[in-house]
Protein backbone atom coordinates (compact mmCIF):
# COMPACT_ATOMS: atom_id res chain seq x y z
CA UNK A 1 0.00 0.00 0.00
CA UNK A 2 1.47 3.12 -1.23
CA UNK A 3 2.19 5.87 1.88
CA UNK A 4 0.35 8.22 -0.13
CA UNK A 5 -2.63 6.02 0.69
CA UNK A 6 -6.25 8.47 2.68
CA UNK A 7 -3.35 11.30 3.16
CA UNK A 8 -4.99 14.81 2.36
CA UNK A 9 -2.92 15.93 -0.03
CA UNK A 10 -2.58 20.34 -0.77
CA UNK A 11 -1.05 20.66 -3.83
CA UNK A 12 0.36 24.14 -4.26
CA UNK A 13 0.86 25.21 -8.18
CA UNK A 14 2.63 28.41 -9.19
CA UNK A 15 3.22 30.21 -12.29
CA UNK A 16 5.68 28.63 -14.46
CA UNK A 17 5.17 26.55 -17.96
CA UNK A 18 5.42 23.76 -15.70
CA UNK A 19 2.46 24.39 -14.10
CA UNK A 20 0.72 21.51 -16.55
CA UNK A 21 2.46 18.81 -15.00
CA UNK A 22 0.71 19.73 -11.76
CA UNK A 23 -2.54 18.70 -13.49
CA UNK A 24 -0.54 15.28 -14.16
CA UNK A 25 0.74 15.56 -10.84
CA UNK A 26 -2.74 15.63 -9.22
CA UNK A 27 -4.32 12.82 -11.08
CA UNK A 28 -1.50 10.31 -9.95
CA UNK A 29 -1.87 11.65 -6.85
CA UNK A 30 -5.41 10.46 -6.63
CA UNK A 31 -4.49 7.12 -8.60
CA UNK A 32 -2.11 6.44 -5.38
CA UNK A 33 -5.41 6.94 -2.70
CA UNK A 34 -4.50 10.27 -1.71
CA UNK A 35 -7.18 12.71 -1.24
CA UNK A 36 -5.95 15.99 -3.19
CA UNK A 37 -6.66 20.41 -2.78
CA UNK A 38 -4.94 22.29 -5.01
CA UNK A 39 -4.11 25.86 -4.30
CA UNK A 40 -2.90 28.32 -7.06
CA UNK A 41 -1.31 31.47 -6.96
CA UNK A 42 -2.01 34.62 -9.60
CA UNK A 43 0.69 33.46 -11.71
CA UNK A 44 -0.14 30.22 -11.89
CA UNK A 45 -3.77 30.92 -13.34
CA UNK A 46 -2.23 32.41 -15.98
CA UNK A 47 -0.89 29.10 -17.18
CA UNK A 48 -3.34 26.64 -16.12
CA UNK A 49 -7.50 26.78 -15.64
CA UNK A 50 -8.95 26.30 -12.00
CA UNK A 51 -11.26 24.70 -13.93
CA UNK A 52 -8.62 22.12 -15.14
CA UNK A 53 -7.57 21.08 -11.25
CA UNK A 54 -11.18 20.90 -10.19
CA UNK A 55 -12.35 18.26 -13.01
CA UNK A 56 -9.55 16.04 -11.89
CA UNK A 57 -9.83 16.35 -8.38
CA UNK A 58 -13.38 16.86 -7.80
CA UNK A 59 -12.96 19.57 -5.05
CA UNK A 60 -13.42 23.34 -5.94
CA UNK A 61 -9.39 24.94 -6.31
CA UNK A 62 -8.79 27.74 -4.00
CA UNK A 63 -6.84 30.85 -5.20
CA UNK A 64 -8.22 33.66 -2.98
CA UNK A 65 -6.78 34.49 0.66
CA UNK A 66 -9.86 36.06 2.35
CA UNK A 67 -12.78 33.38 0.60
CA UNK A 68 -16.21 34.59 1.42
CA UNK A 69 -17.35 31.04 1.39
CA UNK A 70 -14.70 29.36 4.26
CA UNK A 71 -15.35 29.78 7.74
CA UNK A 72 -14.97 32.98 8.82
CA UNK A 73 -13.86 33.57 5.72
CA UNK A 74 -10.36 32.31 6.60
CA UNK A 75 -10.43 29.65 4.28
CA UNK A 76 -6.44 29.63 4.82
CA UNK A 77 -6.74 28.39 8.68
CA UNK A 78 -9.67 25.69 7.01
CA UNK A 79 -6.64 24.40 4.11
CA UNK A 80 -4.77 24.28 7.32
CA UNK A 81 -6.00 22.06 9.33
CA UNK A 82 -7.20 19.51 6.67
CA UNK A 83 -3.76 18.99 5.19
CA UNK A 84 -1.49 16.15 6.22
CA UNK A 85 1.09 16.98 3.62
CA UNK A 86 1.59 20.18 1.78
CA UNK A 87 3.78 19.73 -1.34
CA UNK A 88 4.27 22.61 -3.61
CA UNK A 89 4.51 21.84 -7.50
CA UNK A 90 6.10 23.92 -9.48
CA UNK A 91 7.57 25.75 -6.62
CA UNK A 92 9.02 29.12 -8.51
CA UNK A 93 11.89 30.91 -7.76
CA UNK A 94 9.76 33.63 -5.91
CA UNK A 95 7.81 31.80 -3.95
CA UNK A 96 10.99 30.00 -2.62
CA UNK A 97 11.52 33.73 -1.08
CA UNK A 98 8.61 34.76 -0.14
CA UNK A 99 8.47 31.11 2.29
CA UNK A 100 11.93 31.59 3.35
CA UNK A 101 11.47 35.53 4.66
CA UNK A 102 7.78 34.27 6.23
CA UNK A 103 5.50 36.41 3.47
CA UNK A 104 2.00 35.99 4.10
CA UNK A 105 0.66 38.08 1.32
CA UNK A 106 -1.21 35.33 -0.68
CA UNK A 107 -2.87 32.55 -0.07
CA UNK A 108 -0.66 29.75 -0.15
CA UNK A 109 2.25 31.09 1.51
CA UNK A 110 -0.60 31.88 4.66
CA UNK A 111 -1.16 28.37 4.22
CA UNK A 112 2.36 27.36 4.62
CA UNK A 113 2.77 29.60 7.67
CA UNK A 114 -0.27 27.87 9.73
CA UNK A 115 -0.32 24.18 9.02
CA UNK A 116 2.06 21.95 10.86
CA UNK A 117 1.87 19.39 7.67
CA UNK A 118 5.56 18.54 6.48
CA UNK A 119 6.27 20.85 3.47
CA UNK A 120 7.36 19.02 0.04
CA UNK A 121 9.19 21.39 -2.47
CA UNK A 122 9.30 20.61 -6.13
CA UNK A 123 11.52 23.55 -7.87
CA UNK A 124 11.00 24.61 -11.36
CA UNK A 125 12.94 27.88 -12.62
CA UNK A 126 15.66 28.35 -15.39
CA UNK A 127 19.19 27.08 -14.29
CA UNK A 128 20.89 30.28 -13.80
CA UNK A 129 18.09 30.72 -11.10
CA UNK A 130 18.69 27.87 -10.15
CA UNK A 131 21.84 28.11 -9.24
CA UNK A 132 21.83 31.56 -7.87
CA UNK A 133 23.25 32.38 -4.51
CA UNK A 134 20.00 33.77 -3.24
CA UNK A 135 18.09 30.65 -4.65
CA UNK A 136 20.74 28.37 -2.94
CA UNK A 137 20.31 30.55 -0.01
CA UNK A 138 16.34 30.10 0.22
CA UNK A 139 16.61 26.73 -0.25
CA UNK A 140 19.25 26.12 2.51
CA UNK A 141 17.16 28.21 4.79
CA UNK A 142 13.45 26.04 4.37
CA UNK A 143 15.49 22.40 4.38
CA UNK A 144 16.68 23.71 7.91
CA UNK A 145 13.35 24.76 8.97
CA UNK A 146 12.55 20.85 8.05
CA UNK A 147 11.30 21.40 3.78
CA UNK A 148 11.99 18.42 2.04
CA UNK A 149 13.21 19.00 -1.74
CA UNK A 150 12.10 17.28 -4.65
CA UNK A 151 14.34 17.51 -7.71
CA UNK A 152 14.69 19.43 -9.82
CA UNK A 153 15.60 17.09 -12.43
CA UNK A 154 18.75 18.35 -15.47
CA UNK A 155 17.76 18.75 -19.16
CA UNK A 156 16.47 21.01 -21.70
CA UNK A 157 14.49 23.37 -20.24
CA UNK A 158 11.65 25.92 -21.67
CA UNK A 159 13.79 28.44 -22.40
CA UNK A 160 15.76 26.33 -24.49
CA UNK A 161 18.86 26.67 -22.21
CA UNK A 162 20.33 23.49 -20.76
CA UNK A 163 20.84 22.55 -17.05
CA UNK A 164 19.66 21.82 -13.35
CA UNK A 165 16.29 23.85 -13.08
CA UNK A 166 13.53 21.52 -14.76
CA UNK A 167 10.32 19.90 -12.61
CA UNK A 168 10.75 16.38 -12.16
CA UNK A 169 8.07 14.15 -13.69
CA UNK A 170 4.63 13.56 -12.32
CA UNK A 171 5.88 10.14 -11.38
CA UNK A 172 9.16 10.48 -10.53
CA UNK A 173 7.48 13.46 -8.00
CA UNK A 174 4.64 11.26 -6.76
CA UNK A 175 7.23 8.19 -6.07
CA UNK A 176 9.81 10.63 -4.27
CA UNK A 177 6.79 12.21 -1.89
CA UNK A 178 5.72 8.95 -0.91
CA UNK A 179 9.48 7.39 -0.40
CA UNK A 180 10.30 10.30 1.83
CA UNK A 181 6.86 10.04 3.76
CA UNK A 182 7.62 6.25 4.74
CA UNK A 183 11.47 7.70 5.42
CA UNK A 184 10.37 10.29 7.52
CA UNK A 185 7.63 7.93 9.31
CA UNK A 186 10.11 5.43 10.04
CA UNK A 187 12.23 8.02 11.96
CA UNK A 188 9.62 9.23 13.93
CA UNK A 189 8.40 5.64 15.06
CA UNK A 190 11.45 5.62 16.24
CA UNK A 191 11.48 8.68 18.25
CA UNK A 192 8.36 7.54 19.21
CA UNK A 193 9.43 4.57 20.59
CA UNK A 194 11.95 5.48 21.96
CA UNK A 195 14.82 8.19 21.99
CA UNK A 196 17.26 5.45 23.57
CA UNK A 197 17.84 2.59 20.98
CA UNK A 198 21.52 2.98 20.95
CA UNK A 199 21.21 3.61 25.16
CA UNK A 200 24.49 1.47 26.60
CA UNK A 201 26.47 1.66 23.39
CA UNK A 202 29.64 3.52 23.02
CA UNK A 203 29.71 4.87 19.45
CA UNK A 204 33.00 5.92 17.49
CA UNK A 205 32.37 8.45 14.76
CA UNK A 206 34.97 10.01 12.46
CA UNK A 207 34.24 13.10 10.86
CA UNK A 208 35.69 15.33 8.35
CA UNK A 209 39.02 15.64 6.00
CA UNK A 210 42.26 14.78 6.56
CA UNK A 211 45.48 16.93 5.90
CA UNK A 212 48.60 15.70 4.82
CA UNK A 213 51.40 18.34 4.76
CA UNK A 214 54.15 18.96 1.92
CA UNK A 215 56.00 21.82 3.89
CA UNK A 216 54.98 23.75 6.49
CA UNK A 217 52.17 25.95 4.50
CA UNK A 218 51.38 23.31 1.83
CA UNK A 219 48.99 20.46 2.04
CA UNK A 220 46.85 17.71 0.51
CA UNK A 221 43.22 17.53 1.14
CA UNK A 222 39.84 16.82 -0.03
CA UNK A 223 36.54 18.39 0.18
CA UNK A 224 34.66 17.00 3.09
CA UNK A 225 33.25 19.63 5.17
CA UNK A 226 32.81 16.84 8.41
CA UNK A 227 28.67 17.97 8.31
CA UNK A 228 27.67 14.33 8.19
CA UNK A 229 29.92 12.56 10.59
CA UNK A 230 28.82 15.51 13.16
CA UNK A 231 25.18 14.90 12.30
CA UNK A 232 25.46 11.45 13.08
CA UNK A 233 27.50 12.02 16.36
CA UNK A 234 24.45 14.23 17.11
CA UNK A 235 22.19 12.02 16.36
CA UNK A 236 23.74 9.23 18.08
CA UNK A 237 23.91 11.00 21.76
CA UNK A 238 19.84 11.87 21.07
CA UNK A 239 19.38 8.17 20.63
CA UNK A 240 20.97 7.06 24.15
CA UNK A 241 24.76 6.53 23.16
CA UNK A 242 27.75 7.37 24.82
CA UNK A 243 29.81 9.07 21.53
CA UNK A 244 33.65 9.48 20.76
CA UNK A 245 34.11 11.89 17.81
CA UNK A 246 37.43 12.05 15.92
CA UNK A 247 37.29 15.02 13.90
CA UNK A 248 40.02 16.02 11.05
CA UNK A 249 40.17 20.07 10.56
CA UNK A 250 37.04 21.79 10.45
CA UNK A 251 35.22 24.48 11.27
CA UNK A 252 32.35 22.54 13.05
CA UNK A 253 31.24 22.39 16.86
CA UNK A 254 29.47 19.38 18.80
CA UNK A 255 27.61 18.93 21.62
CA UNK A 256 29.26 19.38 25.30
CA UNK A 257 28.34 15.65 26.03
CA UNK A 258 30.08 14.37 22.75
CA UNK A 259 34.06 12.98 23.54
CA UNK A 260 35.62 15.01 20.76
CA UNK A 261 39.11 14.06 19.70
CA UNK A 262 40.70 16.56 17.19
CA UNK A 263 43.32 15.16 14.51
CA UNK A 264 45.15 16.97 11.39
CA UNK A 265 46.58 13.81 9.30
CA UNK A 266 45.42 10.30 8.39
CA UNK A 267 48.16 9.02 11.01
CA UNK A 268 46.66 11.22 13.77
CA UNK A 269 43.66 9.75 13.06
CA UNK A 270 44.39 6.38 13.18
CA UNK A 271 46.25 6.71 16.65
CA UNK A 272 43.00 8.37 18.48
CA UNK A 273 40.83 5.44 16.74
CA UNK A 274 42.85 2.52 18.02
CA UNK A 275 42.83 4.16 21.42
CA UNK A 276 39.07 3.96 21.75
CA UNK A 277 38.12 0.91 18.95
CA UNK A 278 38.66 -1.65 21.71
CA UNK A 279 36.36 0.06 24.08
CA UNK A 280 32.93 0.59 21.44
CA UNK A 281 29.71 -1.01 19.99
CA UNK A 282 29.78 0.64 17.15
CA UNK A 283 32.30 2.39 14.62
CA UNK A 284 31.35 4.96 11.91
CA UNK A 285 33.92 5.60 9.71
CA UNK A 286 32.19 8.81 8.09
CA UNK A 287 35.86 10.74 7.55
CA UNK A 288 37.00 11.29 3.83
CA UNK A 289 40.64 10.11 4.96
CA UNK A 290 43.40 11.22 2.31
CA UNK A 291 44.44 7.74 0.53
CA UNK A 292 48.12 8.98 0.40
CA UNK A 293 50.47 11.22 2.60
CA UNK A 294 54.26 12.55 1.35
CA UNK A 295 56.86 10.29 1.54
CA UNK A 296 59.07 13.25 2.87
CA UNK A 297 57.45 16.59 4.09
CA UNK A 298 59.76 19.25 3.43
CA UNK A 299 60.87 21.29 6.36
CA UNK A 300 61.38 24.66 4.19
CA UNK A 301 58.66 25.94 1.89
CA UNK A 302 59.41 24.71 -1.37
CA UNK A 303 59.93 27.51 -3.91
CA UNK A 304 57.94 28.00 -6.82
CA UNK A 305 61.73 27.89 -9.42
CA UNK A 306 60.17 25.03 -12.18
CA UNK A 307 57.20 24.63 -14.24
CA UNK A 308 56.09 21.32 -12.96
CA UNK A 309 56.75 20.02 -9.15
CA UNK A 310 57.10 16.28 -8.73
CA UNK A 311 55.81 14.75 -5.50
CA UNK A 312 56.31 11.29 -4.03
CA UNK A 313 53.17 9.08 -2.56
CA UNK A 314 52.80 6.60 0.08
CA UNK A 315 50.27 4.66 0.83
CA UNK A 316 48.13 5.85 4.08
CA UNK A 317 46.89 3.26 6.37
CA UNK A 318 43.24 1.79 6.34
CA UNK A 319 42.13 3.01 9.40
CA UNK A 320 38.65 1.00 8.90
CA UNK A 321 40.45 -2.13 7.77
CA UNK A 322 42.45 -2.04 10.76
CA UNK A 323 39.44 -1.45 12.87
CA UNK A 324 37.56 -4.44 11.52
CA UNK A 325 40.37 -6.80 11.36
CA UNK A 326 40.87 -6.38 15.34
CA UNK A 327 39.87 -9.72 17.39
CA UNK A 328 37.66 -7.42 19.68
CA UNK A 329 36.01 -5.32 16.66
CA UNK A 330 33.32 -3.48 17.31
CA UNK A 331 30.13 -3.14 14.51
CA UNK A 332 31.77 -1.36 11.47
CA UNK A 333 30.07 0.61 9.40
CA UNK A 334 31.92 2.01 6.44
CA UNK A 335 31.38 5.15 4.35
CA UNK A 336 31.65 5.05 0.32
CA UNK A 337 31.91 8.73 -1.78
CA UNK A 338 31.81 7.60 -5.16
CA UNK A 339 31.32 9.15 -8.70
CA UNK A 340 30.29 6.00 -10.55
CA UNK A 341 29.30 2.80 -9.94
CA UNK A 342 27.89 3.30 -6.35
CA UNK A 343 26.21 -0.53 -5.51
CA UNK A 344 29.19 -2.03 -6.93
CA UNK A 345 31.79 -0.12 -5.59
CA UNK A 346 30.22 0.03 -2.35
CA UNK A 347 29.58 -3.61 -2.21
CA UNK A 348 33.49 -4.64 -3.01
CA UNK A 349 34.34 -2.26 -0.09
CA UNK A 350 31.82 -4.23 1.67
CA UNK A 351 33.50 -7.53 0.88
CA UNK A 352 36.70 -6.57 1.05
CA UNK A 353 37.13 -4.68 4.09
CA UNK A 354 34.61 -7.65 6.16
CA UNK A 355 32.40 -4.20 7.22
CA UNK A 356 29.07 -4.78 8.85
CA UNK A 357 27.57 -2.32 6.83
CA UNK A 358 28.60 0.33 4.31
CA UNK A 359 26.64 3.48 3.46
CA UNK A 360 27.45 5.08 0.10
CA UNK A 361 26.25 7.58 -2.28
CA UNK A 362 27.74 9.94 -5.10
CA UNK A 363 29.19 12.80 -5.35
CA UNK A 364 30.49 15.53 -7.97
CA UNK A 365 27.14 15.97 -8.96
CA UNK A 366 26.32 19.31 -10.33
CA UNK A 367 22.91 19.37 -9.31
CA UNK A 368 23.22 17.13 -6.07
CA UNK A 369 26.29 18.18 -4.22
CA UNK A 370 27.62 16.20 -1.13
CA UNK A 371 30.20 18.08 0.39
CA UNK A 372 29.35 21.14 1.78
CA UNK A 373 25.93 20.43 1.14
CA UNK A 374 23.33 20.44 4.54
CA UNK A 375 21.70 17.68 2.63
CA UNK A 376 22.38 13.80 1.29
CA UNK A 377 20.83 10.91 0.35
CA UNK A 378 22.33 7.33 1.10
CA UNK A 379 22.04 3.68 -0.29
CA UNK A 380 23.14 1.26 3.05
CA UNK A 381 23.81 -2.28 1.77
CA UNK A 382 24.70 -4.78 4.44
CA UNK A 383 25.94 -8.52 3.89
CA UNK A 384 22.71 -10.86 5.37
CA UNK A 385 21.08 -11.62 1.91
CA UNK A 386 22.35 -8.87 0.06
CA UNK A 387 20.74 -6.12 2.54
CA UNK A 388 19.61 -2.73 1.14
CA UNK A 389 17.96 0.55 2.24
CA UNK A 390 17.92 3.56 0.57
CA UNK A 391 17.24 6.76 2.91
CA UNK A 392 16.30 9.55 0.02
CA UNK A 393 17.27 12.79 0.22
CA UNK A 394 17.02 14.73 3.27
CA UNK A 395 18.60 17.28 5.43
CA UNK A 396 21.94 15.81 7.18
CA UNK A 397 20.57 15.10 10.16
CA UNK A 398 17.81 13.38 9.25
CA UNK A 399 19.46 11.09 7.11
CA UNK A 400 22.28 10.70 10.13
CA UNK A 401 18.52 9.48 12.40
CA UNK A 402 17.54 6.95 9.49
CA UNK A 403 21.24 5.55 9.12
CA UNK A 404 21.45 4.87 13.11
CA UNK A 405 17.99 3.50 13.31
CA UNK A 406 19.31 0.72 10.41
CA UNK A 407 22.37 0.40 12.53
CA UNK A 408 20.69 -0.01 15.58
CA UNK A 409 18.40 -3.25 13.87
CA UNK A 410 21.55 -4.79 12.83
CA UNK A 411 23.80 -4.68 15.82
CA UNK A 412 24.60 -8.09 17.37
CA UNK A 413 24.66 -9.34 13.32
CA UNK A 414 28.24 -9.98 11.84
CA UNK A 415 29.15 -10.75 7.83
CA UNK A 416 30.38 -14.37 7.12
CA UNK A 417 34.22 -14.25 7.33
CA UNK A 418 34.31 -11.74 10.14
CA UNK A 419 36.67 -12.03 13.16
CA UNK A 420 33.91 -10.92 15.67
Amino acid sequence: MSALNKKNILLGVCGGIAAYKSAILARRLIDAGAQVRVVMTSGAQAFVQPMTFQALTGNPVHTSLLDTEAEAAMGHIELARWADIILIAPATANTLARLAHGFADDLLSTVCLASEAPLFIAPAMNRLMWAHAATLSNCKTLNDRGASFIGPAEGIQACGETGAGRLLEPEDIRDQLATLLQSNAAITTSNEQTTQTLAGKHVLVTAGPTREAIDPVRYISNHSSGKMGFAIAEAAVSMGARVTLVAGPVSLSASDTIQRIDVVSAEQMLDAVMQVAGNCDVFISVAAVSDYRLEEIKEQKIKKNDEQMQLTLIKNPDILKQVSSREDRPFCVGFAAETENVEAHARGKLVRKQLDMIAANQVAQPDNPVFGSDTNALDVYWPANDGHQAIPASSKTHVAQALLTIIASQLGKKPEGSQG
